[in-house]
């Protein structure tokens, strides 16, 4: 049985929609996991810095036979492990996936792989190196690797490691360390740089995309707009979140000249008018009870209307959930279950799962508050609220579709009401808290929530 827990996070404006967020633990079991991706199908995929591609299917089970183990070849602890993955655009064709991971020289490797071609559960054992580059400290890997909407992957690459960039990596684009890279893995032996990088031509640098960024840990593209967001872990006092539009090659995000916004070791740098500053940020400093931004997704499902358009992320030492909304100002909710969270993912249906290193749960991201305007009223009756075995419902404009969901979004009831008044009945269902949502003969779709008792 899943749990809920339901936690209140206070519109920070009285004309934004009340949003109550609530994380559901939907999958348990799980050991370290940095990374939830989808193949675009029921399943998600979750990467363990050990080595690990676990599947979890779609009511929370987990596969016990691994989709792929690559323990064998990577070095794990601290910062490094298998740290990313990316189904290809074409994988349902194709098969082929692309993992990031550390090797036990401590290089970056991004490498190929296949799914079996007789059971989609498994992935081929060998696959296909195509990048590797050396990491001179142990820390700041980067991990997210992701296509994006130009069908190119793309690689988020740390600063190389240690403290305040010693070697300089952020801004020499001379070193693939502290940027964003860009490959075309559709052409090339074993890819391509597209000729719309920034820097081709440049030696070393024909992968570059964007520069200045320290350890950009996670990063998305936002389905619909296709905006890149960059979450940029800080040095010791500021946690950054970049958006801009995918489309634009060379950005300076700053670092080291800049943490955040604010100046960090600026002598020799580029003029101040060339960096690309934060879209939001937050203090880590001494005190702060934050250290370390996990970026996260922005919210494009259909389940939570108020949720649309919001970006939601979190912080590794904070067991809160952070949001910007479409104004740009960042929030943070009161405490969360679990904590320690190191990734965010989609399922299919862009609704949003967290990723908590405390407890090895996997949680989804719901809006416990489903009340609607006052004028829905006036199209029906419910009572009681609470229900006990039953409750009856008065429908101006029917007949009616009744659908009972729970607070994870599947779909429990689903009754046709043809009469005005009609009782509903509940005595199937579990006390707790429901998602009801009716849709009248005049296209009306009204929802709410129901306690039963």
């Amino acid at each position: 049985m899943k749990y809920l827990y339901v936690y209140f996070l206070l519109s920070i404006s009285m004309l934004a929609p009340a949003q109550t967020i609530g994380l559901v633990s939907f999958a348990s079991g799980l050991s370290s996991p940095v990374e939830i991706v989808n193949a675009n199908d029921s399943r998600l995929f979750v990467v363990q810095q050990n080595g690990h591609i676990k599947i979890v299917n779609s009511n929370g089970t987990l596969n016990s036979t691994s989709f792929l183990n690559l323990s064998g070849i990577i070095s794990t602890g601290g910062e490094r492990g298998l740290l990313g993955l990316a189904f290809h655009p074409n994988y349902a064709t194709n098969g082929f996936f692309y993992v990031n991971y550390t090797n036990t020289s401590g290089a970056t490797v991004i490498a190929r792989y296949s799914v079996s071609t007789t059971n989609p559960d498994i992935a081929q054992t060998t696959g296909t190196i195509l990048l590797t580059i050396a990491q001179p400290f142990s820390n700041h890997n980067g991990g997210t690797i992701k296509f994006g909407p130009d069908g190119y992957l793309y690689i988020g690459m740390g600063d190389g490691g240690s403290g305040g960039d010693p070697n300089g990596n952020g801004q020499n684009i001379n070193s693939l360390l502290g940027k964003m890279l860009r490959i075309d893995v559709d052409s090339g032996t074993p890819y391509s740089s597209p000729a719309t990088n920034p820097y081709v031509g440049v030696a070393g640098a024909d992968e570059i995309w964007a520069i200045g960024l320290r350890n950009p840990w996670k990063f998305s593209f936002d389905s619909l707009t296709g905006d890149l967001w960059i979450a940029d872990v800080g040095q010791s006092n500021v946690e950054e979140i970049n958006k801009k539009s995918s489309t634009l090659p060379g950005l300076n995000y700053g670092w080291k000249c800049y943490e955040g916004s604010a100046p960090f070791a600026t002598g020799g740098c580029s003029p101040i008018e060339t960096m690309t500053f934060p879209y939001a940020e937050y203090s880590s400093a001494t005190g702060s009870p934050y250290c370390s931004v996990t970026g996260g997704y922005v919210y494009r499902g259909t389940t939570y209307p108020n949720f649309q358009g919001i970006y939601f992320f979190a912080d590794y030492c904070s067991n809160k959930i952070g949001k910007i909304d479409t104004n740009g100002t960042l929030t943070f909710s009161p405490s969360m279950p679990g904590g320690n969270y190191t990734s965010f993912g989609l399922d299919q249906n862009g609704e949003i799962y967290v990723a908590s290193a405390s407890n090895g749960t996997i949680y989804k991201l719901i809006d416990t508050d489903l009340s609607t305007d006052s004028f829905e009223n006036k199209r029906f009756t419910l009572y009681p609220n609470p229900a006990k075995e039953s409750f009856s419902l008065s429908i101006m404009n029917f007949p009616a579709d009744v659908a009972i969901f729970d607070l994870s979004g599947k779909l429990l009831t689903e009754v046709k009401v043809s009469n005005q008044d009609s009782k509903i009945n509940t005595s199937n269902l579990k006390s707790g808290v429901y998602m009801i949502r009716i849709s009248d003969n005049s296209g009306g779709i009204s929802s709410f929530k129901l306690a039963i008792e």
